[in-house]
């Protein structure tokens, strides 16, 4: 299952170092701008996924995809990120 995420965040880093002509995770990964928006589409999508009881898996797996893409457009490790969550158990 972890396999899963870390090898987003590869994938990620990988393009965003070497990109791919044409590919969907570049354009995420080099315009902010679409890459903002996409994820609140999907966060928004998966909500109403919720609350009609439809499509849940889908909805996350998108958003997952697309907050790691923006993540990493935006320079935030989630190396940092699982730190942060780690100081935060009780």
């Amino acid at each position: 299952m972890l396999n899963t995420l870390e090898s987003l965040f590869k994938l990620a880093r990988e393009r965003k170092n070497t990109p791919v002509e044409g590919s969907y995770t570049n354009k995420l990964l080099s315009n902010k701008s679409f890459s903002k928006n996409k994820v609140l589409e999907e966060i928004n999508e998966l909500i109403e996924a919720v609350e009609k009881n439809t499509n849940k898996i889908h909805e996350a797996a998108d958003v997952f995809y697309h907050l790691i893409m923006y993540l990493e457009a935006n320079d935030v490790k989630i190396e940092k990120v699982m730190e942060e969550l780690n100081k935060r158990k009780k």
